[in-house]
């Protein structure tokens, strides 16, 4: 009788033979900042020698647009070309801020490497700022110089930017031009020397600048290099293959597209295809068709726009990657994309990482996801990952408690912020994340963020599990669970609905639908439908302050 195949025990057996003494991603604890860490015994020790090596692919394509190409090649050359500009025009040194404020572009990720040439610390602004969130931002972290697209360059004119301004569309390409002639500059750094700054979401409280050190962005390339190892443990795979094509549809200035997509696409030798614009899925759709794009991590607010596509009109045949990322997904959009997207039925996975870890924390395979639709997957390779209570003891297994993270992907900590710093990050390296969740034989699920917390006559209320039941009803087409004041219970459970017109449903059918399957505490008291989206931010999650219920 034939044994059934384990997928759990096949890939844990194989992990030990690939990070194990004398594997291809042997494992070994150096000191990092004062804790003992796992790190990659072969790796890279910055970022700068990541670019320099990446010339090796040639004249295959690393950045894609609708309208363009530049290959690894030309890539390097006008980021040699940038850095050497910076340095010898505007006096960039190591150390120094270069700000970047704009939309996806190929001059983004150029600008991007031409500090890491320099030892300068690139400084990803969200480029959905205001003019005010815009002089809050580059006065926080005053960048040498500010690169900006047209649309920003229009903003800034309402501001007192006292630093140089190099637009995109103008000065880039004469200063690449002027300085075209010459070697690649490549400043000494230390591997925890800071690489980037990347502002959190703020979605209370004003933005914090999380900084990731070239040994964060190297490890992350690294988890990226494993991952693909281990699926060819899987299919057999003599090697792992090159050549793919990641499509790029989430902001430049969040780790899913910059420290896990255009970062590790130099070392894999694939093309990074930026979209550009606000989503549109037809336009997506056809991106796919054009490029036969192999590789998508997507936020679920994507999915469900393209789930209201025919999808039968769309040749989707190149796919063979399907992930979604940087925000909770229901059962319910996990089976509607493996009834419509064929990718989704064999090689659907979701993750679970923050800014401040850089990369994914958690992984869940296409098997376990499709076993337990809630879960975020196991740690990654080399990341501890702990629930703890408010004292900061680890608590039983099954018990809900915050989520700590620990390993070589953590930042080094928040910006010119000692105390937001010493709060997020323990003397021993654990990373307080400030979410919620359970862990059950050493697979995690999320109950919501600890800001977001409902206390309902002394019960704890996470909205996550409430919005992910309520997306279950066909009706509700996405939703966002707040608390209001109560003066008897101190908060009630509200929720806002968005659905197709105001017909599909009603509060009384809603109720009933989640009373049948929640505690009757977690049911909400108050309702809103509207048709309206929900507001987002670059990450795709809900900006849930000034929801009205």
């Amino acid at each position: 009788m034939t044994e059934p195949f384990d997928a759990q025990a096949f890939a844990a057996a194989a992990a030990a033979r690939l990070t194990g003494p004398g594997g291809r991603f042997e494992m070994v604890v150096e000191d990092v900042l004062g804790a003992p860490l796992p790190v990659l015994r072969d790796r890279q020790k910055s970022l700068g020698a990541v670019l320099a090596a990446s010339t090796t692919w040639g004249d295959r394509d690393y950045l894609v647009t609708e309208d363009r190409r530049m290959s690894f090649t030309a890539h390097a050359a006008a980021v040699g070309a940038l850095a050497r500009a910076l340095r010898d025009r505007y006096g960039i040194e190591k150390g120094d801020r270069i700000g970047i404020l704009a939309a996806n572009t190929p001059e983004w990720v150029m600008t991007f490497w031409a500090a890491q040439c320099l030892g300068a610390i690139a400084v990803g602004y969200n480029a959905w700022w205001t003019p005010r969130e815009i002089a809050y931002g580059v006065a926080h972290t005053r960048p040498a110089v500010l690169v900006v697209d047209a649309k920003r360059a229009a903003l800034l004119a309402e501001l007192d930017i006292r630093v140089p301004v190099l637009t995109m569309a103008d000065e880039l390409p004469a200063l690449i031009t002027e300085f075209g002639a010459g070697a690649l500059p490549l400043a000494q750094v230390d591997e925890d020397d800071p690489a980037v700054i990347l502002y959190t979401s703020g979605t209370s409280g004003r933005p914090k600048g999380a900084v990731h050190s070239h040994r964060n962005l190297v490890a992350v390339i690294g988890y990226h290099l494993f991952n693909d190892a281990l699926t060819a443990e899987f299919t057999g795979a003599t090697q792992v293959p090159s050549g793919r094509r990641f499509l790029l549809t989430s902001p430049l200035f969040h780790i899913a597209s910059l420290h896990n997509l255009v970062v590790p696409r130099l070392v894999t030798g694939d093309a990074a295809v930026l979209y550009q614009g606000s989503f549109d899925a037809d336009r997506v759709l056809r991106l796919i068709e054009r490029e036969r794009i192999t590789n998508w991590g997507a936020m679920p607010t994507m999915a469900t726009r393209l789930l209201e596509q025919d999808l039968s009109r769309y040749d989707l045949s190149s796919l063979n990657s399907f992930s979604l990322n940087s925000a909770p997904s229901s059962a319910a959009l996990q089976n509607q994309l493996r009834e419509q997207l064929p990718v989704a039925r064999t090689a659907l996975v979701t993750s679970y990482g923050l800014t401040e870890c850089s990369t994914a924390a958690t992984l869940a395979s296409p098997a376990e996801l499709a076993a337990f639709p809630d879960t975020v997957g196991r740690p990654v390779i080399g990341v501890a990952v702990e629930v703890r209570d408010s004292a900061g003891n680890p608590v039983p297994d099954g018990t809900e408690g915050e989520i700590c993270v620990r390993g070589p992907y953590v930042m080094l900590g928040y910006w010119d912020d000692e105390a937001a710093t010493a709060a997020a990050i323990t003397r021993d390296r654990w990373l307080r994340t400030g979410d919620i969740g359970v862990l059950t034989d050493g697979r995690l699920r999320l109950s919501g963020r600890r800001s977001d917390l409902i206390l309902r006559g002394g019960e704890n209320v996470y909205p996550t599990e409430i919005e992910q039941c309520l997306e279950e009803h066909p009706a509700v087409r996405e939703c966002a669970v707040v608390g209001v004041p109560d003066a008897d219970l101190g908060q009630q459970v509200a929720a806002l609905v968005v659905v197709e017109n105001f017909s599909a449903t009603t509060e009384d059918e809603l109720r009933a639908f989640m009373a049948e399957r929640i505690a009757y505490y977690k049911v909400p008291a108050r309702w809103r439908l509207t048709t309206t989206a929900l507001p987002r931010n670059a990450t795709g999650k809900v900006v849930r302050a000034g929801l009205e219920v």
